[in-house]
């Protein structure tokens, strides 16, 4: 899953266009709840099932893909 993939999640979670691969989820205003909808979407489209605390060490979409392409091989 590209960075790319995971910002369109970010805008569409939070409802904003100004997001970047290296703006943090949480301080753009992302809470646990809205956290919890990244993930689903993650595992809904690539398989891949994080935990929150998995998120939580890579807030961004950058860092996220990251941890998607380290868990999936």
């Amino acid at each position: 899953m590209s960075a790319d993939d995971i910002v369109d999640i970010f805008r569409r979670v939070l409802e904003t266009d100004t997001i970047t691969a290296d703006s943090d989820f949480f301080e753009l205003g992302g809470d646990s709840l809205l956290g919890t909808r990244v993930l689903s979407a993650v595992a809904r489209r690539h398989g891949v099932e994080l935990s929150f605390d998995d998120f939580a060490a890579a807030p961004t979409a950058s860092a996220l893909s990251a941890k998607i392409a380290s868990v999936s091989r």
